[in-house]
């Protein structure tokens, strides 16, 4: 959701007349877009503010913006810790940024906006997409759980929801623009409908996808096991183009940890939506996020967690050590956990579900498989003379091309031959090669000139360099 905001912001500030920095160009503006579900996401923040702070000093009229959940939390105190700090603007006013850095650069000091609600739905926003071929699209934003870890929802609001005609014609206009995949997007994106009072409209929004002639490849993410009814299984079972992977937060398998935690399911809850989705889709890879150390976590509620992770057999899963967010209820309970503790735990459990990834990716070697091609999915393809690409489960898969060469956005069907934990590689023949609207649509936006070669949202400090005395349309740079 942060990098399709960055998407947003960036489409903003081309709106405006300002023009994307290519490699190798210094930018007059950089944009942070943050997140604050963890504390590394604070000490980034400043961080890099840090090394940012003798570039503008030495080159007058770079400007610097900070945006995103951070700035919702911290509001002014970016400017007092970070004066050189042009902007600062939340997660409910993302479209006053080109204002904002304009009325900066008029008053000559910080403007600082933080709305207590959302002013415009981001998806009305223009957008300058990092893909051809695949795309980003929110139903919902905000979240009205409590769950005692998380600060998203003091700092993205209560859960608000698109009318299902505006979702679907957005994903229409993106499909007639070359895009074979779509990845719906929300809080928890299974209560969609809950504003609008239709319990099913998840699972009538997936099917309603599935109408719309020329998208190939359905996804979304995150959704609540709470929320995870039958009927959006059913769903996912019989549209064809929605996609048999599953994004399920687990957050700890301990009962008595979930019950603190507020996450209001149990295990036995989890593991049945897990034998149904297996049931209807015995194909389907399911990933999870765990939190290790949540206060008052003993060694028997860890060793539920690991029985959890043995019994779903998750494909791959996003680990963290717990971490203390202020203001939330969590912060202040009784029990926190040691840190070598926490490293312990942590350590056994990314051993395990390494074995396990391991071993369910060795079960998918000899399978052929349909691999929409990525753009810059594997760091070692130049060394390798592989491509890379996402299986209809969403396993990353390295290939050789063969030939032919496929461009990104198009399809390859692959035999899989070598499985390592976190990839499968195909280095058999080519079996087939379709060219799609969407590797037309890549291509054509390396050839256009007035589309500039897509590069990925980064996730951390931006080039940066001796500006350019700041021109008439100026230039811009965005990451999260």
């Amino acid at each position: 959701m942060n990098v399709h905001d960055s998407e947003r912001l960036s489409g903003l500030l081309e709106s405006a007349g300002y023009a994307r920095a290519g490699a190798g160009e210094e930018a007059d503006v950089v944009v942070l877009n943050t997140c604050a579900v963890r504390e590394n996401a604070d000490n980034k923040l400043y961080g890099n503010l840090g090394h940012l702070a003798p570039r503008k000093a030495a080159h007058p009229g770079m400007q610097i913006a900070v945006g995103g959940c951070l700035a919702q939390k911290d509001k002014g105190e970016i400017v007092r810790r970070a004066p050189w700090v042009d902007v600062v603007f939340g997660t409910h006013n993302l479209g006053s940024l080109p204002a904002l850095l304009e009325r900066a650069r008029h008053n000559a000091e910080a403007e600082v906006e933080i709305l207590d609600s959302l002013e415009v739905f981001p998806s009305t926003l223009p957008t300058r997409r990092e893909s051809a071929y695949a795309a980003w699209v929110s139903v919902s934003v905000g979240c009205n759980n409590t769950c005692t870890f998380c600060i998203v929802p003091a700092l993205r609001g209560k859960e608000k929801d698109r009318r299902p005609g505006d979702i679907l014609a957005e994903v229409e206009a993106l499909v007639a623009e070359g895009v074979l995949e779509v990845t719906l997007l929300g809080q928890n994106v299974n209560a969609y409908g809950s504003e609008f009072g239709d319990r099913y409209a998840f699972g009538k929004l997936l099917r309603a996808c599935g109408e719309i002639d020329g998208l190939e490849r359905v996804r979304f993410t995150s959704p609540h096991p709470r929320d995870f009814t039958d009927d959006v299984i059913a769903a996912m079972a019989e549209t064809p183009n929605v996609m048999p992977s599953l994004h399920m937060p687990l957050q700890s398998g301990s009962d008595d940890v979930l019950r603190r935690m507020r996450r209001s399911y149990r295990q036995e809850r989890y593991l049945d939506i897990v034998r149904k989705v297996r049931s209807a889709m015995p194909e389907a890879a399911i990933t999870t996020d765990i939190i290790v150390g949540f206060p008052g976590e003993t060694d028997e509620d860890f060793e539920q967690t690991l029985h959890v992770v043995r019994e779903a057999r998750f494909s791959s899963a996003f680990t963290f050590q717990y971490s203390k967010r202020p203001g939330t209820p969590a912060a202040d309970m009784d029990g926190q956990i040691p840190k070598r503790v926490v490293q312990e735990r942590y350590e056994r459990l990314i051993a395990l579900q390494e074995d396990v990834s391991w071993s369910e990716n060795k079960a998918q070697v000899g399978r052929v498989v349909d691999v929409l091609v990525a753009e810059g999915e594997g760091r070692k393809d130049g060394e390798t003379r592989r491509l890379s690409g996402r299986a209809p489960d969403n396993r990353l898969v390295h290939f050789a091309p063969g030939d032919e060469t496929p461009r990104p956005g198009d399809l390859v069907r692959v035999e899989l031959t070598y499985a390592a934990p976190h990839h499968l590689v195909s280095d058999a023949p080519v079996r087939g090669l379709r060219r799609t609207r969407a590797g037309d649509a890549w291509e054509a936006r390396q050839a256009g000139p007035s589309v500039p070669a897509s590069r990925s949202v980064g996730l951390g400090m931006p080039s940066l360099g001796v500006p350019a005395p700041l021109p008439a349309v100026t230039s811009a740079c965005a990451v999260d």
